[in-house]
């Protein structure tokens, strides 16, 4: 196996949005900043972008893009991947020099799933903002099981741990802990989804017969839906992990 960059290969760019490359609820792919921004990535920062190759075939993806950040870890703040993908755009039209990277997304082919395949896309990142001399790597992260307790919120969700061990409760956490990561507070306004009625339908397969919040497959929070309106609105907060490179 090998991981390549679409700075090397910018002919895995259309490769890496095919279906199995992309799981997860058909939700997370209209964030309203990513379906503006994320077009920009191949071409501005091409080498921050991994593609896992196994002889000729892509089985995993792995993305991330450099910031200009001078706060501490703690300053994080709350726009998470909606203000990373923003705000590393900004910081390079600016020319500011970069401290940090951020992750964005990490996927991995379902035949490759439950593998490792996806700790070392995030050693791979790790390692890529090591290598253009950043002191760190954050992370938005999205926990695996979160989907299936919308109603908790992330804060507490975050404190969940095992019993056998006393690491994290949720296993895309305990991959970064595992890395050494630390983990640090929720960023509540980290994506944000808006569309018609006829468009969550879409997304979802639910009926929405009344407005309010709904749980939705997949959603680590409530969508709200507003008849009257005719829109549904989804605010998803992830947590943020930050690496320290030394």
């Amino acid at each position: 196996m090998q991981i390549v960059t679409l700075a090397q290969r910018p002919d895995l760019t259309e490769v890496l949005e095919r279906p199995e490359l992309n799981p997860g609820p058909e939700l997370m792919f209209h964030d309203t900043t990513a379906e503006e921004l994320w077009g920009d990535l191949a071409e501005e920062f091409g080498d921050y972008q991994l593609a896992l190759l196994n002889g000729d075939d892509v089985i995993a993806r792995a993305h991330a893009v450099p910031l200009a950040w001078h706060g501490t870890p703690d300053d994080l703040p709350g726009g998470g991947y909606d203000w990373a993908l923003e705000q590393s755009l900004a910081d390079k039209a600016a020319g500011r020099t970069p401290t940090i990277a951020s992750a964005l997304y990490i996927a991995v082919s379902a035949h490759h799933q439950g593998t490792g395949v996806s700790t070392r896309m995030a050693r791979a990142l790790r390692q890529t903002a090591a290598d253009h001399g950043l002191s760190a790597l954050a992370a938005p992260l999205r926990p695996t099981l979160k989907h299936r307790y919308p109603l908790i919120p992330m804060a507490e969700y975050a404190t969940w741990t095992r019993p056998c061990d006393g690491l994290a409760f949720d296993p895309w956490l305990r991959v970064h802990q595992r890395m050494g990561a630390h983990l640090l507070h929720p960023c509540e306004n980290s994506m944000r989804v808006q569309g018609s009625v006829a468009d969550w339908h879409q997304w979802t397969g639910m009926d929405f017969p009344g407005s309010g919040p709904h749980v939705v497959e997949g959603a680590l929070s409530p969508v709200t839906i507003d008849l009257a309106a005719d829109q549904g609105h989804y605010v998803e907060p992830n947590l943020w992990a930050w690496h320290p490179i030394t």
